[in-house]
């Protein structure tokens, strides 16, 4: 494995490091409340990364997505690559990517996507379906949703068609609720789109916390180096040198098994257990590293309007999204358990 990033990747991350750290200022975050930046959105497509991630690969994309879990960014960048770019480019036919990546690529469409699948959609007829999603990310924002039905066959259903109610999440990631009665779908790829697009998405998101937990530690430490208590920096103590080392190392179990996760599926090679993984770590040390933030941050920590608290509620999010630990790990299990030996991956 190399996770070296291409010079694409770099320039890539650079470049999205640069428009978040510039646009998604707390000052900005605090402005737009519960609701989309769409000025940074704007932003994001011009400078042209979402089309970019068909070349810089999932790896390049994981690389990007943390630099707006840096900043918690409230765009619907992740959803749209993963539910629409890269779904799209890999599984859908000619005529599909012809028509939808442009849109794509140039955010006049956002897409996103009902991952994973909970059997509440079937399909009632060739074409139409029926069902109803509680929650649905970044919902109010698309143009297009992903929708896997009781097969697990993929479906791409424009919201236009479907009745979208307004759902509030412990995250600002203007979700919705999504009720389908014999709504027009368009199948998108064949036997084993939805396994892939659902690993795309946990890698994806995992490398997201990876960023929302780096922000968060950063965010203590500097705190800590500068809050002084009884004449010394609070970093001085061995209990919060030991707690934010415990976040570091967190931290970067996350980002390393997301980073491995990716770039095996660039490569062209299996990583549903890789992305399981990167799943698990991203839930269970994510919370841990947001706890450990807040908490460093004492009585300030518990300031709905710091930024800090922001991290806390996108680590939260991300893990309830991904899946709790337990979930995790016994689909992990499973998966193991059907594979005879590993040693051909």
């Amino acid at each position: 494995m190399d996770f070296t990033p291409t010079e694409e990747q770099s320039a890539a991350q650079e470049l999205a490091a640069q428009i978040f750290g510039d646009l998604s200022t707390h000052e900005r975050l605090a402005a737009a409340g519960t609701g989309t930046d769409t000025e940074l959105w704007k932003a994001l497509c011009a400078a042209g990364l979402p089309g970019a991630v068909e070349d810089i690969g999932l790896l390049g994309l994981v690389l990007v997505l943390e630099e707006q879990g840096r900043t918690t960014a409230q765009v619907p960048f992740a959803a749209t690559c993963v539910y629409g770019v890269l779904a799209v480019s890999a599984h859908g036919t000619d005529g599909q990517r012809a028509r939808m990546l442009p849109a794509l690529r140039e955010g006049a469409a956002v897409a996103t996507g009902a991952f994973p699948a909970g059997g509440a959609v079937r399909t009632a007829a060739p074409g139409r379906l029926s069902g109803s999603l509680p929650f649905v990310p970044w919902l109010r924002d698309a143009t297009h949703v992903l929708v896997p039905d009781t097969n697990r066959a993929l479906w791409l259903v424009r919201t236009a068609d479907a009745e979208v109610t307004e759902v509030e999440t412990t995250a600002p990631w203007a979700a919705g609720r999504l009720v389908l009665s014999g709504t027009a779908g368009e199948r998108l790829g064949g036997p084993g789109a939805y396994e892939s697009v659902l690993s795309l998405g946990r890698t994806a998101f995992a490398g997201l916390q990876a960023g929302v937990c780096a922000g968060s530690l950063a965010r203590a430490v500097a705190y800590t180096s500068t809050r002084e208590q009884f004449g010394r920096a609070l970093s001085t103590n061995q209990g919060v040198l030991l707690r934010a080392a415990d976040a570091y190392m967190d931290t970067e179990a996350i980002r390393v098994t997301a980073y491995e996760a990716a770039w095996r599926q660039d490569e062209g090679l299996d990583a549903a257990a890789e992305a399981l993984t990167a799943a698990w770590w991203a839930s269970e040390a994510g919370k841990r590293v947001v706890h450990a933030g807040q908490h460093l941050h004492g009585g300030t920590g518990a300031d709905l309007d710091h930024p800090v608290h922001r991290h806390f509620l996108w680590g939260r999010q991300l893990d309830a999204y991904l899946g709790c630990g337990s979930q995790l790990l016994a689909e992990l299990g499973e998966l193991l358990a059907k594979e005879p030996s590993r040693e051909s991956r």
